[in-house]
């Protein structure tokens, strides 16, 4: 088998003041029988491999473990620590709290791959919001992209890259950083609500 032209790299090192008052991991919050961020790697391209940042732990499918340096220094400095893990020509950058986002991840990454002179794709939820933390990147742009000091720096800043956006769904821009997202997430995963 070929390798794959895509890497996902999935960030799962923030903490949520909104989720809880003792900032609780967002990205292990249960959903069924399954958690927030297995309910994600399920669904991903079987054939993508996958690096995660943040704190190991157990996982359905097979993952590449990396913590990002400083331990909680944000998405841009978790993306610096990820992407020295990744060799392949494209990444899909997903929040690892977004459990509905496989279909609009394979969706930026076919974007980009039709597309030779565009740096990223990005998804814009139906509000309006470019979500650089679901988009996929040229990795030698996203490299170059990157501050020599990522701690801290604001993701928003990654959108400077030359990139095309992509709408999706309220379903795949859904993040469980709130108790009401995550009661939305689990109605969904159980069958008895509709799209939010």
């Amino acid at each position: 088998m070929a390798p794959s032209p895509v890497t996902a790299l999935v960030l799962c090192g923030g903490r949520s003041r909104r989720l809880g008052p003792d900032g609780a991991d967002k990205t292990a919050a249960r959903l069924g029988d399954t958690t927030v961020l297995d309910h994600l790697l399920d669904a991903l391209p079987p054939e993508w491999p996958v690096v995660a940042v943040g704190v190991q732990r157990p996982t359905v499918r097979d993952v590449r473990w990396t913590r990002e340096s400083p331990a909680g220094g944000g998405p841009v400095a978790a993306l610096a620590t990820g992407l020295a893990l990744v060799d392949t020509m494209l990444v899909v950058v997903l929040a690892g709290d977004m459990p509905f986002a496989a279909a609009a991840a394979t969706g930026v990454a076919a974007t980009l791959g039709h597309d030779g002179t565009t740096e990223a794709a990005v998804a814009v939820d139906p509000d309006g919001r470019a979500n650089p933390l679901l988009a996929a990147y040229r990795t030698a742009a996203l490299r170059h992209a990157l501050p020599d000091a990522p701690a801290n720096v604001p993701a928003r800043s990654l959108l400077i890259l030359r990139h095309e956006t992509v709408a999706v769904d309220a379903l795949a821009a859904l993040d469980v950083d709130t108790p009401e997202a995550l009661a939305t997430a689990r109605r969904l995963v159980l069958g008895d609500a509709g799209r939010p």
